[in-house]
């Protein structure tokens, strides 16, 4: 069986994507974390973003790609 991928896919990846870079971005996350208490873990979090916003926009391309390539 031979599905298609809907535009869904694609949108979800893109939400991510853009989410994800408003935390690398912008202080959000940052008084988000001071606000809970959980300051000491601010220095870690390039460890982290930065290769969870490569991964997303590679998904993003890729759903992109997928998706136009079925339309």
């Amino acid at each position: 069986m031979n599905r298609q991928p809907s535009k869904r896919g694609f949108s979800a990846a893109a939400i991510g994507t853009v989410a994800i870079a408003i935390c690398c971005f912008t202080s959000i996350l940052v008084v988000t974390l001071g606000t809970v208490g959980l300051s000491a873990l601010t220095p870690y979090l390039d460890y982290v973003l930065w290769p969870v916003l490569v991964l997303l926009l590679l998904v993003t391309i890729l759903a992109y790609r997928k998706w136009k390539h079925y339309s």
